[in-house]
């Protein structure tokens, strides 16, 4: 099992930033494929950005490319989404997931989910 704890959320200003953590326990998860998706009222949950433990391969939703960063600590077995430039459609709650085999982008690939942590950008 592995377990994933997400911290970081808030209430922003729109232009505003936020620096969102995932911390993962359990078994060994350096194998895994770490990622953010997110969820708004009312919305599927979303793909947001991925990146493998290496650190080599990052991967973003083009909603957000520019905006926002994916990065892993391996000795802290965390990772984070430094999320900059945050506009009003990145109001969601956003989540924390690791899988071995997944299709990145599609969340029913990936086997561990975090409780999910709230960000509101008020305009």
């Amino acid at each position: 099992q592995v377990q994933l704890v997400e911290s970081g959320g808030g209430l922003v200003q729109a232009g505003g930033s936020l620096r969102l953590s995932c911390a993962a326990s359990g078994r060994t998860i350096s194998s895994y494929t770490m990622a953010w998706f997110r969820q708004a009222p009312g919305k599927e949950r979303e793909f947001v950005a991925t990146v493998s433990w290496s650190g080599r391969n990052t991967y973003y939703v083009d909603a957000v490319k520019g905006r926002f960063t994916i990065s892993g600590d391996n000795a802290k077995n965390t990772v984070y989404l430094q999320m900059n430039s945050l506009k009003p459609e990145d109001t969601a709650v956003y989540y924390c997931a690791a899988g071995r085999a997944v299709v990145r982008t599609l969340p029913g690939t990936y086997e561990y989910w975090g409780q999910g942590t709230q960000v509101t950008v008020s305009s």
